[in-house]
């Protein structure tokens, strides 16, 4: 790859300086031809080294060298697209990501190209990292409605169904790092907003880049907004749309990825939402890529209380649970790992994210699906501001309008998010009996302690819900 033309010019202006010093030199030596001829071959290696000392600087920092042209500003953090970039130099460009951000994280620190804390031209990935029945599509709603962020529901179900159907009983290490590998290979893409990568785990695959088979869709706005949904719809229509899954995918006809590509593009920000993913060590090397500026929220909720969720959400995968409260008695062949796994998950995450290791500095944030539903707009303010995002008052206007409902509603829609969040959060307690909290909380006892869920001695306290088990704990996101 040759330098660009500036570079260049800047070359051949020293190898006309160095040839004419040659040259002068020769003159003084009239006896003879021999010392022309030395200083040419002279002249010559040293053209090539320069030149290719050049090429390889520019090779390795092209930034730098556009600075020391003049053709970008230094002390600046530059923000720019590859047409931008290409105005400058089309040669140099070939093989470059398109955006700046991405050319930096391949350079060594330097002054001139510092970055600040918050840049709001800078694009953040978030990962709300849960199990199922923990509080996940709440979360996952609160950067949905946000008009500048593009949300995935649950991109990585296509992969557990194409790689590891069983996932859920699945104890083999190998069949997990399987399903990981492909999954962290996903995600990276889906980031990118390479969308047509996840044409390869859906079935049957799209023809066309084309289909009706994305999982929930109708739980993505931007998915259900134009030119996505390319139904032509008034404005009660498009509301009722964005409202009701169901009425997406019945009214906007199949899925055409590319334009979803689009609409990802468009967006200055994307979140995912995960319950695949077991443990915050499984991210570690999206964490550390620099071009995905990745933030990960874990959220957690008292096992008890998925434990509880589950049996009435799964009945059929939770039969044996569902008898165990009617009768009494533990059944003998009651699948305990159930429950096992997802304490000894998130025991193991949540104490990596407290140690605080140097790769997750800036990057983690832990919360407790229980804070969340007492205080919903506080803790979405702060997890908005470790995001660095503006709190935009639409996700505000949804808070309002959807922690006030009847937790009634909640227990007889299995996906909703409309609920008395408050009253919701612990609930679990009159739904469990006495035996079954027993077992849950000393099989999770260390996790329990770690992250602020009180263990209950008698059926008494159990009931009583004027007294909360939640311990007032804050988790401060390291920063």
């Amino acid at each position: 790859m040759s330098p660009p033309q500036p570079a260049r010019r800047l070359l051949l202006t020293a190898g006309t300086q160095l040839r004419d010093s040659a040259v002068a030199t020769c003159w003084v030596c009239p006896a003879t031809m021999q010392c022309s001829w030395k200083f040419m071959v002279l002249l010559a290696l040293a053209s090539i080294a320069i030149q290719y000392t050049a090429i390889r600087t520019f090779s390795a920092k092209p930034l730098r060298l556009l600075c020391s042209v003049g053709l970008a500003p230094a002390g600046h953090s530059i923000n720019c697209t590859l047409k931008d970039l290409t105005r400058v130099s089309r040669e140099t460009l070939e093989g470059l990501d398109q955006c700046c951000d991405e050319i930096l994280s391949h350079m060594p620190s330097s002054p001139s190209f510092s970055l600040p804390s918050y840049n709001g031209n800078k694009r953040t990935h978030i990962l709300i990292l849960a199990t199922t029945r923990s509080g996940s599509s709440f979360v996952g709603q609160l950067f949905n409605q946000h008009p500048e962020v593009f949300y995935l529901f649950e991109p990585l179900y296509h992969v557990q169904l194409a790689l590891l159907p069983r996932w859920a009983q699945s104890r083999s290490l190998a069949e997990r790092r399987v399903m990981l590998g492909a999954a962290r290979d996903l995600l990276r893409s889906l980031y990118h907003c390479h969308l047509n990568s996840l044409e390869s785990y859906i079935r049957p695959r799209p023809p066309n880049h084309s289909t009706d088979k994305l999982f929930r869709r109708g739980a993505s706005r931007s998915l259900c907004s134009p030119p996505v949904c390319e139904a032509p719809l008034g404005p009660e229509e498009q509301s009722m749309v964005l409202a009701d899954e169901g009425e997406c995918v019945r009214r906007c006809g199949p899925l055409n990825v590319s334009l979803a590509a689009d609409a990802c593009r468009a967006k200055r920000h994307a979140a995912i939402k995960t319950v695949r993913i077991p443990q915050i060590s499984d991210l570690r090397a999206l964490i550390e890529d620099p071009r995905l500026n990745l933030k990960v929220v874990q959220l957690i909720r008292d096992p008890r209380g998925i434990l509880a969720s589950r049996i009435e959400t799964f009945r059929d995968t939770y039969r044996l649970w569902r008898l165990w409260r009617a009768t009494g008695r533990r059944p003998h062949n009651l699948d305990l790992g159930q429950i096992n796994t997802v304490c000894e998950d998130f025991l193991r995450s949540v104490s990596m994210g407290l140690a605080r290791p140097a790769w997750l500095r800036g990057r983690y944030m832990l919360l407790r699906y229980e804070d969340l539903a007492r205080y919903p707009l506080q803790k979405t303010r702060e997890l908005y501001s470790f995001l660095g995002l503006v709190l935009h008052h639409s996700v505000e206007d949804w808070i309002m309008n959807n922690t006030r409902g009847s937790s009634d509603l909640s227990s007889r829609q299995k996906f909703t998010t409309v609920r008395d969040s408050a009253a919701n959060a612990e609930n679990w307690r009159v739904k469990l009996s006495f035996d079954m909290v027993v077992y849950a909380q000393t099989a999770c006892q260390p996790l329990l302690e770690l992250v602020g869920y009180k263990t209950v001695f008698h059926p008494r306290e159990l009931r009583n819900l004027s007294h909360s088990l939640v311990e007032d704990r804050t988790f401060r996101p390291f920063l």
